[in-house]
């Protein structure tokens, strides 16, 4: 069943446990990440980055999540991931999306607070819930530069509360030093601030850059708050890399399949580790999504 973040994020933090977000780029990426949530009992959030609609448009990925999602009880929210123009949020939601990320993190914060509250009157007018992300989370390759001046870009607890107050949003995505990619260097997470945030909001927090993280780091996060945890990297690298290991393949749609499986493997450990084996319970029915095809742009339906 399709369904908005809601309720499947306020259950992940009563109980203290991480929803995946995994993306999906293609056909065989969302075949793996259905069947893995549905072999492990798991709630799950689709996601599709704006910097990826040039591997599958939005209307392609509502479209084919819509098909599964008939097809099982299980919690599915498609999300829409790091979505940092008007025109990509507005087609996303028209398309179907029931979750939306508005990211205007490299914005002066009240510029941030403006952009993200903008977003929410526009999607909660047709049941779509919001991400945003105080902070930056930046790139793995860089991740060996980090250093006092780069832990400005952090987010900060008293901000914190400000911007969720003043936006409205469902959910924040913090930077605690997590990054996107793969790490060059050793992955440092900020835990005291992460406590310290959680503490502050009562949104569920989000947690960008999971992958190479570390299963340790990632169940501390988890149990000092974090609700929401976003993978792609590693969903890939375990792709390629059996693909790699079964070559010669000499008929690529097999290439696909054994990266369908890859991908599956490597989500449900995930899955594991998040702790949400087993919580597709936790979601009522009664959320259940209607898709709002006659949504327009000034947010009326």
């Amino acid at each position: 069943m399709l369904v908005n973040t809601s309720q499947m994020l306020k259950m992940a933090k009563k109980y203290n446990y991480g929803i995946a977000q995994p993306n999906a780029w293609d056909s065989h990426s969302l075949r793996a990440i259905i069947r893995a949530s549905q072999e492990s009992n798991c709630p799950v959030i689709i996601g599709l980055a704006e910097v990826h609609f040039g591997y599958l448009s939005p209307e392609e990925m509502a479209h084919m999540v819509s098909f599964y999602a008939q097809k099982t009880d299980i919690p599915i929210a498609l999300h829409l991931d790091h979505g940092s123009s008007y025109g990509a949020l507005v087609r996303a939601i028209r398309a179907g999306f029931t979750s939306v990320m508005i990211d205007a993190s490299q914005l002066p914060f009240a510029e941030n607070i403006k952009t993200a509250a903008e977003i929410v009157k526009m999607a909660h007018a047709v049941d779509v819930t919001v991400e945003a992300e105080l902070g930056h989370v930046g790139a793995g390759l860089d991740y060996e530069n980090i250093n006092a001046k780069a832990k400005d870009l952090f987010t900060n607890p008293e901000q914190a509360q400000e911007f969720v107050e003043k936006t409205g949003i469902d959910s924040l995505a913090v930077a605690i030093g997590t990054a996107h990619g793969e790490y060059k260097g050793e992955p440092h997470l900020d835990m005291e601030r992460l406590v310290e945030i959680a503490r502050t909001v009562k949104v569920p927090l989000v947690l960008h850059g999971g992958s190479g993280t570390g299963d340790e780091r990632l169940e501390q996060a988890i149990r000092a708050g974090i609700s929401k945890v976003n993978i792609f990297t590693d969903l890939t690298k375990a792709a390629a890399a059996e693909v790699n290991y079964a070559t010669p393949i000499t008929n690529y749609p097999d290439a696909g399949l054994l990266g369908e499986q890859a991908i599956m493997e490597c989500l449900q450990h995930y899955f594991r580790v998040f702790g949400c084996v087993n919580r597709a319970g936790d979601v009522s029915y009664e959320q259940k999504f209607i898709m709002n095809s006659d949504f327009d742009a000034s947010g009326s339906a």
